[in-house]
């Protein structure tokens, strides 16, 4: 489990995120939604300890990320929208170098690597450099990554971007059956039908703020219209329509 607690972050006269309570539950994929410069980037660096936080308190699996940033980290796997590499590296150098960091044994590096190389058809371009990857194939090259320690949280921001449907298939397949083991999802996304059809809880950011939490269900009980869609429902929340 995730938990963040009455967390505050600013950037000068700026408030990113004011004061946000949020659980992410384990054996759920909880969805984080929120339009441009709503603060989700801000919450998801600072879950990661990529920032620090003015205030508040965030754990992973009960370990507090300011007070010991390490043990916290090593339970979490961190997928960006925009994955970065060391480009002159080979795909398999690269995930040597996440796997010594991870202190995996070689016979668990190579079962694992095998696993999801094969699984996201990444098997040949692992001894290319990076540097000659597409986007979609740097994508699969930190899913990979991600996956490859058996980490017990995942955080995922706009993770289908660059994916062809296959891929795409597949990394939800594997997130769900990730999700049923007792593991925790956390899901960024701004495609309101992928988290309607995907996500088992959604939480909306709005300004910084939390304005909801909970299942689509639930928020569609919330207003007249029955057959609202999560987008109708968004720009309601967020907008005012």
């Amino acid at each position: 489990m995730i938990k963040i607690e009455d967390i505050t972050k600013t950037f000068g006269a700026k408030t990113a995120v004011d004061n946000l309570s949020l659980e992410i539950p384990d054996g759920k994929i909880f969805g984080f939604l929120g339009a441009n410069g709503a603060g989700k980037s801000t919450t998801i660096k600072m879950i990661t300890g990529i920032e620090k936080y003015d205030k508040g308190r965030i754990s992973v699996n009960g370990i507090d990320i300011s007070k010991n940033p390490l043990l916290a980290k090593s339970q979490l796997a961190y997928v960006s929208d925009e994955p970065t590499f060391y480009e002159h590296m080979t795909g398999i150098q690269y995930l040597n170098f996440i796997a010594d960091i991870f202190e995996l044994s070689v016979s668990e590096r190579k079962t694992n690597i095998d696993k999801y190389a094969s699984l996201f058809d990444l098997i040949n371009p692992l001894n290319e450099p990076v540097s000659r990857y597409s986007h979609g194939m740097k994508q699969k090259l930190s899913l990979i990554a991600a996956f490859m320690h058996s980490p017990k949280a995942i955080v995922l921001d706009e993770p289908m971007v660059g994916l062809d449907a296959k891929t795409s298939r597949v990394l939800k397949d594997t997130l769900r059956d990730y999700a049923k083991k007792g593991n925790t999802v956390f899901y960024s996304t701004h495609v309101m039908d992928m988290a309607e059809r995907f996500c088992d809880n959604i939480a909306i950011l709005n300004k910084g703020k939390l304005i909801f939490t909970g299942t689509f269900e639930e928020l569609r009980a919330q207003k007249v219209k029955s057959d609202s869609t999560l987008e109708d429902l968004f720009l309601e929340l967020t907008e005012g329509k």
